[in-house]
């Protein structure tokens, strides 16, 4: 089988913004270059940025829903992001300047609910993006599996929901579940598919909007037993890809 990827998406601050990609370099046992370099401590996070944490420590869309209208785009020359939003505008901030923080928290805090822990701070572990998994894993969607859903909920998704890395489509809803423990190749980069994608309310949300609409959970367990859309692979040859490259099960 042999499939061309359709979008390279990475998101540079944890769950919050997507930047498109003509192509990357992958590297073994990193993610994507350049996805979830930071993530926005909450209030009651016990993240310090000394190793990988789990998300519940830090500020997110399940949890925020607004947060998921974001969009991202980040300057690797600079190292500057620059966050837009339909209600709130721009802005463009380093999230390394510790000087440029209370300006990112002040304009992202009418996002936040009342009744959820502000968010307080940006983490960076070097050399490992802040992953949902605990290991530095990229997601690949397949485009069949995006239309199984929609037909089922009965409208259109955007698919953004998914916050994934690579688009593909085999033509054949879920066929990337049966790639558990199997490698395959993408351009010139090899990687190890290691588990499916087990969702959770973020998918819930409209990314243009950031309001709950579609019930996406229960429409995946009600329709095929599980909460799981997309895969996470790990990168174990190094490599270059590209939009169209072939996405091979070796």
């Amino acid at each position: 089988m042999s499939e061309g990827i359709t979008h390279i998406w990475r998101h540079p601050i944890k769950s919050h913004g997507r930047e498109p990609l003509e192509s990357a370099s992958l590297v073994a046992g990193q993610c994507l270059p350049g996805d979830r370099v930071w993530a926005v401590a909450h209030e009651a996070s016990k993240a310090d940025g000394s190793a990988w944490a789990p998300c519940a420590n830090f500020s997110r869309v399940a949890k925020a829903p607004q947060l998921m209208a974001l969009e991202a785009r980040y300057d690797e020359a600079t190292g500057q992001v620059t966050l837009s939003h339909p209600q709130l505008g721009d802005l463009s901030f380093s999230p390394d300047d510790a000087a440029d923080l209370p300006r990112f928290l002040d304009w992202v805090r009418p996002m936040m609910p009342e009744d959820r822990a502000a968010s307080a701070r940006i983490l960076r572990v070097p050399g490992r993006g802040m992953t949902d998994s605990d290991f530095p894993s990229i997601s690949l969607c397949n485009w069949a599996s995006h239309r199984a859903v929609e037909t089922a909920i009965g409208h259109g998704l955007s698919p953004q929901r998914w916050r994934g890395n690579i688009w593909f489509d085999t033509g054949t809803a879920w066929e990337e579940n049966t790639w558990i423990g199997r490698d395959v190749q993408i351009g010139e980069a090899v990687l190890t598919v290691r588990e499916r994608t087990v969702r959770c309310l973020a998918t819930t949300t409209n990314p243009e909007t950031g309001e709950r609409d579609a019930d996406t959970l229960k429409t995946l367990r009600d329709t095929w037993g599980h909460q799981d859309f997309a895969v996470y692979a790990e990168v174990i040859k190094d490599g270059a890809i590209r939009v169209g490259d072939s996405i091979k099960v070796l």
